[in-house]
């Protein structure tokens, strides 16, 4: 127990430069049970240690302690979790849960045996916690997505934008962008974000895909594996899939050619692709109907996020790619992207998007007032024509 504070109390003292996530305004911290999933590299430990700094850097009843120290193996989270309440705990930060065996049941254990106990805890995002048995009804889960552009461009230069609903951007993108450009140029940053912007850890720019790459692997080598009971024999195979689908993106899949090309049943690729969905690597566009149907072959597969790109498939980068991964990244979270025949993109069954370079002329096209054109490299836009960078405004 006293190492393990020593541990947290050192966390708290070595602060670096992180960056703010406002995700802390929208939890409701007077929850007794918190999740917080995300994928590797989103910033989840940050997160809880700042969350301490700002409410509790002085509170002896508050204790951080990563699910990854060998202590545990031995100890157990339950006896543990009943010393430190004896000893006067009242807020404890579980980091990395899912590294512990039979997490869920030991939450529920601590749940219910210490009533005034609260317990903030971060998982990976392949985690079922609101289906889970012993979790369901008990923990309040919330997401931690990596970086949108508007917070980049916030932390790069010092500003403090706030983030807008899409109607907002669609009826009065024109304001807004008058309002930005007052105080900065946004198409001076949108570059970098897209090589190194998306995950924190960007600050340290001259190793970042290297550590990206390794994160890579972690999730594809325990994060899916481990979690998904995948033998490590397959685990070749998964990986081969993954650099497929980087060199190709976007496409529309040809799931018997893929399974041809892993040496592996349909119904296997199928398996690998939701689990790479889930482990945030990659993203699946489905048609309007079949959108909440993991069984149907998907329309078109994106990467998650443009760094990614960069990181496994740098061939394959081009403006289109960059054009529709960036938008389908921003807007995704919240909200529900399918497929269309009238653009790239149809969000929340209502707005259909057409994703464009700077001189393309399609803004005739379809022009409706549900039809939208989100144009690269402009900085203003008029009428159905939006900038994309706009777009990184949404969270």
């Amino acid at each position: 127990m006293n190492t393990l504070v020593q541990t947290h109390n050192s966390l708290l003292k070595h602060k670096k430069g992180t960056i703010r996530r406002e995700l802390a305004d929208e939890i409701d911290w007077s929850h007794r049970l918190i999740a917080i999933k995300g994928s590797r590299g989103v910033g989840k430990t940050t997160f809880l240690l700042d969350y301490i700094r700002e409410h509790h850097a002085n509170d002896k009843n508050c204790l951080y302690i990563n699910l990854n120290n060998l202590f545990f193996t031995e100890k157990g989270l339950v006896p543990f979790v009943d010393e430190f309440y004896k000893r006067g705990g009242k807020i404890l930060l579980l980091d990395q849960i899912h590294k512990y065996p039979e997490w869920a049941k030991g939450l529920r254990t601590c749940y219910e045996e210490y009533p005034d106990l609260k317990i903030i805890f971060t998982g990976s995002s392949i985690l079922r916690i609101k289906t889970n048995e012993d979790l369901k009804g008990y923990a309040s889960v919330y997401y931690l997505n990596g970086l949108s552009f508007r917070e980049f461009l916030n932390y790069e230069s010092g500003n403090s934008f706030p983030r807008y609903t899409l109607e907002e951007l669609l009826t009065n993108h024109e304001s807004i962008v008058e309002e930005i450009l007052g105080k900065v140029r946004p198409l001076a940053y949108f570059n970098d974000y897209l090589r190194f912007g998306y995950y924190p850890c960007y600050q340290d720019e001259k190793s970042f895909i290297d550590n990206l790459l390794k994160m890579i692997n972690l999730i594809l080598e325990f994060d899916i594996t481990y979690l998904n009971q995948i033998e490590l024999k397959y685990l070749s195979k998964l990986k081969k899939l993954l650099y497929i689908i980087s060199c190709n993106v976007p496409f529309q899949p040809n799931v018997s050619k893929l399974a041809n090309d892993v040496e592996t049943s349909r119904a296997t690729i199928m398996n690998y692709l939701r689990y790479l969905k889930n482990a945030r690597l990659i993203r699946l566009l489905n048609s309007s109907e079949s959108y909440k149907d993991a069984s149907k072959k998907p329309n078109k597969v994106y990467l998650h996020n443009t760094n990614l790109l960069y990181a496994i498939a740098p061939e394959n980068v081009n403006e289109s790619n960059l054009r529709e991964t960036f938008f389908y990244n921003q807007v995704g979270p919240d909200r529900n992207i399918s497929s269309t025949d009238r653009g790239h993109f149809l969000v929340n069954d209502k707005y259909n998007f057409e994703i464009t370079g700077s001189d393309d002329s399609s803004e005739s096209k379809f022009r409706t007032e549900d039809f939208f054109i989100a144009a690269d490299m402009i900085e203003r836009g008029e009428g159905n024509k939006i900038p994309l960078w706009l777009f990184g405004f949404l969270y």
